[in-house]
């Protein structure tokens, strides 16, 4: 069972806007850091933006200015707003979260291997 899971994904034309929501499963779960992935077919998986327990955020640069990623009011819980969505968003969204430790600080928020925990991922797709 994945402890961490996505949800918000679907279908929209270029232009819109899609709005990603991730929930741990677990009532104990802690993290200091979560993020959002993605992956395309035959691409490689990766990081869209991050946030950390204080609130610093990081942005691929593709993401930078049309994505919004924040924390809600329950702990553990992470969203991703998707503005202005073209073709090349197309992908399978993950989203990702770090178990708490502090060896996890060694790791860019952007590298895979930061993150012990991932949901099953949700999909975007987006036409022309």
């Amino acid at each position: 069972q994945a402890p961490l899971v996505e949800s918000g994904g679907g279908s929209v034309q270029a232009g819109g806007s899609l709005r990603l929501s991730c929930q741990a499963s677990g009532s104990t779960f802690v993290s200091n850091y979560m993020a959002w992935f993605r992956q395309a077919p035959g691409k490689e998986r990766d990081g869209v933006a991050s946030i950390d327990e204080n609130g610093f955020t990081w942005y691929s640069a593709s993401a930078k200015g049309r994505f919004t990623i924040s924390k809600g009011d329950a702990e553990n819980t992470v969203f991703l707003q998707m503005n202005n969505l073209n073709p090349e968003d197309t992908a399978m969204y993950y989203c990702a979260a770090d178990d708490g430790r502090s060896s996890s600080d060694y790791y860019d928020d952007n590298d895979p291997e930061k993150y012990s925990y991932w949901g099953q991922g949700t999909q975007v797709t987006v036409s022309s």
